[in-house]
């Protein structure tokens, strides 16, 4: 079978998605072809007109007709930004696949605003590509929670939907205990510090700004904790609040890291702190697990079928009940412990081997479909 890979502008949590289940499908379908199409990138931090002007005529006019022209079995998109190429390849009757990661900005309507030079016309521009997905011939959602979304949102047929996970790449895992301790001693931390981390960008479906509310509850509560931020910077709100409430000393942003770095970063956390109001997915889940790190993540989206029974589920918008749960896991190591055994057998089943088992069925399900109807 000849796949054509269509994927979006370079993109740090796509790219992943797209790089892994690459290489899986070739060991799980080694005597398949697989043509990978991107179109050309653009400085997104530009605020040029013509530069702005000349990504659009590459995503929605030079790149649609390159990927037309390829002769391939199936076509895998895989972004729903993206899915305005289904316009195109559907007219030449070509099969079509969509990933759809999630659609967060029907719930964030202002996600767009500040990163964007033309906040109107890119959201204009995105909801036109996403409406492609309805006449994808095959949805892959990587989460329930996201198969579900698209349903509601975009009124497509479950039937059409495929729920398949993201999965956890193999560097993260757990390391030699003096790696972890070697980090922790570089930030200043003793054996009793207990070390929360978060990773990721810093919107509002982040919640940083209650995991800062969470973290003060614990400080002046007398726990010794050190806050980690790994990503995106915290906003210069959130730095003020760390001012105001006087809790500077017990927080730290470590940037961002390479990947080997960041599995040291998790090894040596306590726990990851990651109760987001909304995800697609979780990523970060997973590789907290992987690295025997436990989780307190938000009892609503996706997270809870990501973690499962692996993890402490908390309702987001209340910073007590974060801290509580921070807490629990500080004051009781065995509870932390059993967190850390079952984290690490959930992981087992999330690898990108498995994902791109499931993903090559879909292919040969919609393949023989078609040749069924010719």
């Amino acid at each position: 079978m000849r796949v054509a890979i269509a994927r979006p502008m370079t993109e740090v949590s796509i790219d992943i998605y797209s790089d892994n289940l690459l290489a899986g499908l070739r060991k799980v379908r080694p005597d398949w072809e697989f043509i990978e199409l991107a179109p050309q990138s653009f400085d997104r931090g530009s605020s040029s007109l013509s530069l702005r002007l000349q990504k659009y005529y590459e995503r929605f006019w030079r790149y649609p007709k390159a990927v037309k022209r390829q002769v391939a079995d199936i076509f895998h998109i895989h972004e729903p930004s993206e899915a305005h190429l289904v316009y195109w390849l559907r007219k030449l009757g070509l099969p079509t696949v969509v990933t759809c990661h999630d659609l967060i900005n029907f719930f964030y309507p202002n996600n767009l605003q500040g990163a964007v030079q033309l906040p109107i016309i890119s959201r204009r521009a995105w909801l036109y590509a996403i409406r492609g997905m309805k006449y994808a011939d095959r949805i892959i959602a990587v989460s329930s929670a996201t198969a579900r979304d698209t349903t509601q949102i975009l009124n497509i047929e479950p039937e059409r939907i495929s729920v398949i996970p993201n999965a956890v790449e193999p560097i993260f895992g757990p390391l030699p205990k003096e790696r972890a301790e070697s980090f922790r001693q570089q930030q200043g931390a003793t054996p009793e510090t207990f070390c929360l981390l978060n990773v990721g960008a810093n919107s509002p479906r982040k919640n940083i700004s209650t995991i800062l509310e969470a973290a003060a509850i614990l400080w002046q509560s007398g726990i010794p904790i050190q806050m980690w931020k790994v990503g995106a910077d915290f906003s210069p709100e959130q730095k003020a609040f760390i001012r105001a409430r006087g809790i500077e000393s017990c927080i730290r942003y470590l940037g961002v890291p390479d990947k080997a770095t960041l599995v040291q970063i998790y090894n040596a956390a306590d726990a990851l702190m990651a109760p987001s109001l909304f995800e697609g997915f979780g990523l970060t889940l997973l590789e907290a697990m992987a690295c025997a790190t436990p989780v307190i993540t938000s009892n609503v989206s996706a997270m809870p079928e990501v973690v499962g029974d692996a993890g402490l589920l908390v309702n987001p918008r209340d910073s007590h009940q974060i801290a509580e749960a921070a807490i629990h896991l500080y004051k009781n190591p065995v509870a932390r412990q059993e967190l850390v055994e079952k984290g690490l057998v959930r992981v087992r089943a999330f690898t990108w081997e498995n994902t791109a088992e499931q993903v090559a069925q879909v292919y040969e399900k919609l393949h023989f479909n078609k040749l069924l109807h010719q």
